[in-house]
């Protein structure tokens, strides 16, 4: 294989036997922030300068499409990097383009990777057996087949775990082998996830309560415990039902969350902070479209106009901000 010397560099580091719960913890501690970024772009809402570039201005042209979307998150990441430890990007938007939208995603991870961002691919696959591990293998696994030497998988993904030990098993075990992580759907932060996920049985457990339950006992194998004390295997937490998951913090202390609902869908700086322990770890609060589309809010457009990268650049200051106030509940 004919590699250039940052690829080598870059698959050197990717083999490497280090811990991801190890290095969420430096890259927090170095940002100084649980706050990440959520990666969800929509075409329609791209900012004016991108769209009316003259090869990406058509929304019905796969091409140019995924020319702009590739243009605008490339960008934003760049301005997010020095101040956010991690990316979460969601695959749904760019399957949207078929392979060249899946192109597209696996360019933005290794554009990530090169920022020195964590990358969490947002892909909640879930399945059992044989087609589980290929799963954990596609999405997990960086791929050494010819002609892929330099791609690169996310250094942690979303899985759905209701199917229970089997459906959890295979993605753990990949990732443990690719020193990765996974989070596990526990409780979202979707209006209607009480309707499922709070039901309770005879005991009065919730269902949720279960799922994490199973998770943790997954994740609290010796192997996948990192050095920081926390496993590599977390759950996705939703911040907006604090009045039914605050426990799961007390509960599950080796257990990073991936917390979703900060921002557009409603979450407060206090309802997400409550799963950070009080040196700031142990959980990631996601934001995306409250960042990534700032340029939209009147607040930033009165004070940056139609400079769209300074918005979102406020955006996350401001985001930080709220967190760190809401933090200082905790010490």
């Amino acid at each position: 294989m004919n590699l250039k010397p940052n690829e080598i560099e870059r698959k050197v580091y990717r083999n490497m036997a280090s811990h991801f719960a190890d290095r969420l913890c430096d890259a927090v501690k170095k940002r100084k922030t649980s706050l990440i970024v959520g990666i969800d772009p929509v075409y329609s809402r791209l900012p004016k300068a991108i769209k009316s570039h003259r090869h990406m201005n058509d929304e019905y042209d796969a091409d140019a499409a995924v020319d702009a979307i590739f243009d605008f998150c490339t960008q934003t990441m760049r301005i997010i990097a020095p101040m956010v430890p991690a990316v979460k990007i969601n695959i749904a938007f760019f399957e949207k383009y078929l392979w060249e939208g899946i192109e597209t995603y696996y360019a933005l991870i290794t554009e990530a990777n090169d920022l020195g961002l964590e990358v969490i691919g947002d892909v909640k696959r879930g399945d059992i057996g044989h087609t589980a591990e290929l799963y954990a293998a596609a999405h997990l696994e960086n791929p050494e087949l010819a002609g892929l030497e330099d791609t690169l998988a996310p250094d942690a993904i979303t899985i759905n775990g209701y199917t229970g030990t089997d459906g959890i098993e295979p993605f753990a075990k990949m990732a443990e082998k690719q020193g990765k992580g996974l989070f596990v759907l526990v409780r979202t932060s979707n209006p209607s996830a009480a309707e499922v996920q709070d039901f309770t049985d005879a005991q009065g457990i919730a269902m949720y309560e279960k799922v994490a339950d199973v998770v943790a006992r997954i994740a609290y194998e010796p192997a996948r415990i990192g050095k920081s004390g926390y496993s590599s295997i977390g759950m996705v937490v939703g911040g907006t039902a604090p009045e039914v998951t605050t426990a799961l913090r007390q509960k599950y202390d080796k257990t990073w969350f991936l917390v979703p609902g900060y921002g557009s869908q409603g979450a407060s700086a206090p309802d997400c902070v409550r799963f950070c322990k009080p040196d700031g770890t142990g959980a990631l609060i996601n934001a995306s479209r409250s960042i990534i589309y700032a340029y939209e809010k009147p607040k930033y457009k009165e004070q940056y106009g139609d400079d769209w990268k300074r918005c979102i650049e406020q955006a996350v200051i401001d985001a930080k901000v709220d967190l760190a106030g809401a933090m200082q509940t905790l010490i």
